[in-house]
């Protein structure tokens, strides 16, 4: 396994919406398989997780969040299009205050990198060995 180079925090909300939740897609190219991980993203240094997932979830989706409650911290030591991560992730469950956003099927993800993103509401059911919940 390639080693990674650096330690990165992020914060994720998982957003339900009956047996579902809100997910990006991604593809690596190198693996042939997709992975899906619940919006969010990084902690800057000085920021609490909480403020780093309000600021990544309006930043990307243009979207206000509520009821954000600590679901616990994982870490991920994982391996992207040859590239390995590692990243300790704290999970919130949440809404968000419009709730428009519930109606919609998919949403575009506006990354800072430039990058457009499409995040969709995925049966939890429908994770498999294939198509997992990953983090990147």
């Amino acid at each position: 396994m390639i080693k990674p180079s650096f330690i990165r925090i992020i914060a994720i909300a998982i957003f339900k919406r009956d047996n579902s939740i809100l997910v990006f897609e991604a593809f690596d190219s190198v693996k042939g398989t997709p992975y899906y991980r619940p919006l969010g993203g990084g902690v800057d240094p000085g920021e609490t997780s909480q403020a780093a997932l309000v600021r990544e979830i309006r930043e990307e989706i243009g979207q206000e969040v509520t009821d954000l409650r600590l679901l616990g911290v994982l870490e991920s030591i994982f391996t992207v299009d040859q590239r390995a991560g590692h990243e300790i992730v704290f999970v919130y469950d949440g809404r968000f205050l419009h709730e428009a956003i519930y109606h919609e099927t998919s949403l575009t993800i506006h990354e800072d990198t430039g990058e457009i993103l499409r995040a969709v509401w995925r049966d939890l059911d429908s994770f498999d060995d294939y198509t997992a919940i990953a983090h990147r």
